[in-house]
């Protein structure tokens, strides 16, 4: 089963892409970090957590099975 990808604030100041609790990239902006961990979430067909630097989510993007996806 594929984990979720969660972009935190890592203690060197960057951002790092963490899955299943081990971290898989580290990019020096949130920006980077975002569109590393959108690129593998794409592949592994999962989910992206955006934290902010106080840690708590402030976005969600899925690239797989959304049980919600969007009408239209």
């Amino acid at each position: 089963m594929n984990k979720n990808k969660h972009v935190v604030p890592n203690k060197n100041g960057g951002w790092s892409v963490k899955s299943g609790g081990h971290e898989i990239a580290r990019q020096r902006t949130q920006k980077d970090a975002i569109q590393t961990a959108n690129h593998i979430a794409k592949v592994d067909r999962t989910e992206v957590v955006i934290h902010g630097r106080d840690g708590k989510i402030r976005d969600k993007n899925s690239f797989g099975n959304d049980p919600f996806p969007p009408k239209g």
